[in-house]
């Protein structure tokens, strides 16, 4: 990645019309109707922009849609990178970075992850206050990291805490059950064992997944405002741990979804 790729990028986009926009949305495994509420749309495969990478899973539909979303103007990445396609750090927070040089302020993010916390259950969304990165590097740490910005990014408030109480209250008004916690991010794409469960239960985590950590660095390196939000899919109990049932998980994400929408939209209302 050079500065010069990223500035193509960004030109490339701004060049077609698009309005700029203000808030930066990511939709993680299974979170794709969103997207269906965005009014007067303007839709980009990812395969189409310059230096983009597409994205190999069906679940992820590789596009970057411009509209408007809660009297916003807002700019969705549908469908996200994961370590475990074979990609980079860099290639997982590219878009992250073409975001910001778009002109967004705000960043939601969201992700599918599985309950360590066994007073959460599936179906339940998860605010997310800290993390845990166990992906074994940094979308920070390549050759050239000095031309982006900083490397020594603080981490001591990843989350915006603004926000992330505007999201609590707004929960609570809307009657949907938020729970909090700490969020460990993997590579995977194996899913954990009954050992590893305990393990992560252990260091503090009371969610696991396979994302969102990358884009949450260089959110922060970028001086992007962030939250996260991780629908619960499934509960790692390793005393009694089930085969894992994708069809359920993906039930698990449209159950949870109105009300992840509900909250996400209603933020950007007020911010």
């Amino acid at each position: 990645m050079t500065l010069a790729n990223l500035q193509e990028s960004i030109n490339f986009i701004k060049k077609t019309g698009v309005p700029e926009p203000s808030i930066g949305i990511v939709l993680g495994t299974g979170l794709g109707k969103l997207v269906d509420d965005i009014q007067d749309q303007i839709v980009f495969n990812y395969e189409d922009l310059p230096h983009f990478v597409t994205s190999t899973l069906e679940s992820h539909a590789g596009k970057l849609i411009f509209g408007t979303l809660g009297g916003k103007t807002v700019v969705v990445m549908s469908g996200r990178f994961h370590l475990y396609e074979g990609y980079s750090f860099n290639e997982i927070t590219y878009g992250i970075r073409v975001l910001k040089g778009l002109g967004v302020q705000k960043l939601l993010i969201s992700n599918a992850a599985g309950a360590i916390n066994l007073d959460f259950n599936k179906g339940e969304l998860m605010l997310i206050e800290d993390h845990i990165n166990l992906q074994g590097g940094s979308p920070l740490a390549f050759k050239n990291a000095r031309d982006f910005g900083n490397i020594f990014v603080d981490m001591s408030a990843p989350y915006h805490k603004e926000m992330n109480q505007q999201l609590e209250k707004i929960a609570r008004a809307q009657n949907i059950n938020l729970h909090k916690g700490v969020y460990a991010s993997v590579v995977g794409p194996q899913l954990e064992t009954r050992a590893e469960y305990r393990y992560l239960k252990t260091i503090g985590a009371d969610a696991v997944g396979m994302s969102t950590v990358p884009e949450v660095i260089v959110a922060n390196q970028i001086g992007l405002p962030c939250i996260a939000v991780s629908v619960l899919t499934d509960e790692c109990d390793p005393d009694h741990l089930n085969p894992i049932d994708i069809p359920e998980i993906f039930a698990m994400a449209a159950k949870a979804e109105p009300s992840l929408i509900t909250l996400f939209t209603q933020l950007i209302k007020q911010l």
